[in-house]
């Protein structure tokens, strides 16, 4: 009887995380599938400043060895109850809750207490396949470009951060970073109505990326708090969204918002900062927090992707195939870095063969062995070939 297990010599691509500034292509054993989980076959996954955070060393939970990615799309090889029928495209929802804490019985799953994701809690999708719940991808409309999909999750996130602010037109609005987030938000508002978009970005790269989509930018060199009143009647802007997670911007958010404005914090901070507490009192502002995304705000990511309203098809990317992983992870750390970097993965033609096999059943004894791509550290050095 056909069952889900892989065998003895199924084994598939993946980028490996190996250890601080090391990633390998290595070869591993195929997914396992569960009952209820369904089988991806891998297109494209992009890089985040998250997948730099681990692959550096500094990410609190990752554990290497570990399988990257959690910004994925691809097409479904084999479907699971409830899940979207073979061939579809769809991107990955990431996140894993515990389903027991107060925030999942109140239908805020992406705040739970012990809140994980694929990537970084448990094999990600930076592989020829990847196996999630059924219920943890959402389809693409059929028609829409791949590599656009793949700006779905991260987009999810810029959704959910405007949701926060409760957008409702005409707002001025400042956004502090340009980097993919921080665009995204920008766009994301944009098309949310706000009349007035600036974008705070110590980076001239980033300046110009953000300039070339039609926003307004901060000079080089002037306190953006100052210069935003300078050019705003004396006020504040209506929403601030921080993106950039560094201490010199805490330190102004308070200044940047008008009295009685939103300040949407995106950005995950690594350390206390200060914070202008007083400020934010006597102007009654609002902080908000703004962790990841919701169902809902995955499946309006998802939905702003046909007809590309945003111009996403218009962001710089880079492309690498999934040989070339650590040479992907150089693009992305480098101070010209473009605004998304993507790794190329299908290649039907090499993981058809190992398809058929797994889906036909067989247990697995332990783990792949074999040679896959030279072990890289992210600084450049060839560190020999990969033992598993």
């Amino acid at each position: 009887m056909a069952t889900n297990a892989v065998t003895r010599n199924a084994t598939m691509r993946a980028a490996v995380w190996t250890a601080p500034g090391r990633v390998d292509v290595r070869d591993v054993p195929y997914p396992h599938v569960p009952d209820g989980w369904l089988l991806l076959r891998v297109e494209y996954g992009g890089i985040c400043g998250t997948d730099l955070a681990i692959v550096a060393g500094r990410h609190p939970r990752a554990t290497a060895p570990l399988v990257i990615g959690h910004e994925i799309v691809g097409t479904v090889e084999r479907t699971g109850p409830d899940g979207p029928p073979a061939g579809t495209r769809a991107v990955v929802e990431p996140l894993i809750a515990c389903g027991r804490c107060r925030a999942c019985r109140d239908q805020a799953a992406h705040v739970c207490r012990e809140l994980e994701l694929f990537g970084i809690d448990a094999a990600g999708g930076l592989a020829d396949y990847m196996a999630v719940p059924s219920d943890r991808v959402v389809p693409v409309r059929p028609g829409v470009p791949v590599r656009r999909a793949a700006w779905a999750e991260p987009l999810a996130v810029a959704v959910h951060s405007v949701a926060q602010a409760r957008m409702r037109g005409g707002e001025s609005v400042l956004v502090f970073g340009a980097g993919p987030i921080g665009i995204l938000v920008a766009l994301v508002a944009r098309e949310a109505g706000a009349a007035r978009i600036v974008i705070a970005e110590p980076k001239a790269s980033r300046r110009r990326a953000a300039a070339a989509c039609g926003f307004e930018t901060v000079p080089d060199g002037v306190d953006p708090a100052t210069w935003f009143r300078s050019t705003n009647a004396s006020e504040g802007a209506d929403i601030v969204f921080d993106t950039a997670g560094h201490r010199d911007v805490a330190r102004v958010l308070p200044a940047s918002a008008r009295e009685t404005g939103t300040i949407v914090l995106v950005a995950v901070y690594p350390d206390p900062v200060a914070l202008d507490l007083r400020a934010l009192c006597f102007g009654e502002q609002r902080l908000l927090g703004s962790r990841v995304y919701t169902r809902d705000d995955l499946t309006e990511a998802v939905a702003l992707l046909p007809d590309d309203p945003l111009g996403l098809d218009q962001l710089p990317v880079a492309v690498f195939p999934l040989d070339e992983a650590a040479a992907a992870f150089h693009a992305a750390r480098a101070d010209d870095a473009p605004m998304k970097v993507l790794i190329e993965i299908a290649d039907p033609s090499a993981v058809a063969e190992v398809a058929d096999r797994c889906l036909a059943g067989g247990e697995v004894a332990g783990p792949a062995t074999g040679e896959g791509a030279p072990e890289v550290d992210l600084f450049g050095t060839p560190r020999g070939p990969a033992i598993s």
